[in-house]
């Protein structure tokens, strides 16, 4: 069954649910994993009325004026004097306001001579401070569960005192590439035959979604030796297929998985390169069989195998990182299919140009390219200019 890229992406998040375990981990080792519990504030947020600038703490109705210095407020200090009438007391970014004070006015607006402060300007009560518990109330949720923990949420788990924290188990992937062409990536290949790169770009894809990859021994183009790799594979919670689910004569993964009793969602995909990309269910366990050339692997795992992993990791949601930005040069193909081709897209993120490639099997052009321009299968054509969707790489 044939499915445009956002229903088979629909269909894959649909299908697949979280693992379920969790585990407690110190707050580094959760870096890029997915929260399995609410992170409450301990405390009130800031925890005290917090300068947010360098200057001096005041009555907000005393200035424009001349106000006398009474002290110096640094970060980590008790102030132990309250600000009366007429009085300031020099402040640092992130003090405690003094008692008294309800303001504080920049350094950059002041003039300062002995122990005498001019401030020509108006000030209204609340400037320039957070007040005590504005960012978070304590018990206050800060965050929620299924949420996927980068660096600002571990910095988080830091300043409440959290030293484990519990987290989804990450999904274990088996990676078994297909092939009698294939020979390790250190082997030297004959002339008939290629490098297993398949199986490494997978696991580095893998682990930059959150999973522990385990490349299997190549699966040669037999039934027996493609059902054993196969079987070895399903002892993960994922299974990532590389090659032999095209249509050839020796493509025989998906006869394999059939009498393994597999559930097919889908077996083909509107897009191109990675038109022949299988979906599916075999003894409680997930697969993809991702077609064998490197462009249509890449493509294929981050449109669909990094859904099932942020499903299985207890992410709820799996955002795809598609932006927009204008053609740097008229572009055209062939409507029908959704097309992902290398592209360069412009430092500030603005422009993109498709980069020179020469078809799916063209790693080199993927490596030399910072984005995939994104043809809609509706559309012919675009003019330099116009907008188009782009996917990061």
């Amino acid at each position: 069954m044939a499915l445009t890229f956002e229903q088979a992406r629909q269909t894959v998040l649909s299908e697949v649910t979280p693992l379920g375990s969790a585990e407690q981990v110190a707050p580094l080792a959760a870096a890029g994993r997915v929260l399995a519990e609410a992170i409450p504030a301990d405390r009130d947020y800031p925890p005290f009325a917090r300068s947010a600038r360098d200057g001096y703490a005041i009555r907000a109705a005393d200035v424009p004026g001349e106000l006398e210095i009474i002290g110096e407020i640094r970060a980590g200090e008790i102030f132990s004097r309250a600000i009366g009438p007429g009085q300031a007391a020099e402040i640092m970014t992130g003090a405690p306001l003094p008692p008294g004070a309800d303001a504080v006015v920049m350094i950059e607006h002041t003039t300062r001579e002995g122990n005498r402060v001019r401030i020509g300007r108006a000030l209204r009560s609340g400037e320039n401070f957070n007040p005590r518990g504005i960012e978070a109330g304590q018990g206050t949720t800060l965050l929620d569960p299924g949420r996927r923990l980068t660096p600002a949420e571990i910095g988080l788990l830091a300043m409440t005192g959290r030293e484990r924290v519990l987290v989804y188990r990450q999904p274990r992937v088996a990676i078994v590439p297909t092939g009698d062409e294939l020979v390790e990536a250190g082997q030297t290949p004959r002339d008939f035959e290629i490098r297993n790169s398949n199986a490494w770009s997978i696991a580095a894809q893998a682990v930059r979604a959150g999973a522990i990859p385990e490349i299997l021994p190549i699966a040669r183009d037999n039934y027996g030796d493609t059902r054993q790799r196969i079987e070895r594979g399903f002892e993960a919670d994922l299974l990532l297929l590389s090659g032999g689910v095209s249509a050839g004569k020796y493509d025989i993964v998906e006869r394999v998985l059939a009498d393994l009793g597999a559930v097919f969602f889908f077996d083909r995909v509107l897009i191109q390169p990675g038109q022949p990309v299988v979906f599916g269910k075999a003894r409680e366990k997930f697969f993809f069989g991702l077609p064998g050339n490197p462009i249509s692997t890449l493509i294929t795992f981050e449109l669909f195998a990094r859904a099932a992993i942020d499903r299985l990791s207890g992410a709820p949601h799996s955002p795809l990182p598609l932006l927009r930005a204008k053609l740097a040069c008229d572009f055209r193909h062939k409507p029908g299919l959704t097309r992902f081709l290398p592209a360069r897209l412009s430092d500030d993120g603005s422009a993109i140009a498709p980069e020179k490639w020469h078809g799916s099997g063209d790693l080199a052009a993927v490596a030399r390219a910072n984005a995939f321009l994104v043809a809609d299968a509706d559309r012919e054509s675009w003019r330099a200019g116009e907008d188009i969707r782009v996917m990061l790489k």
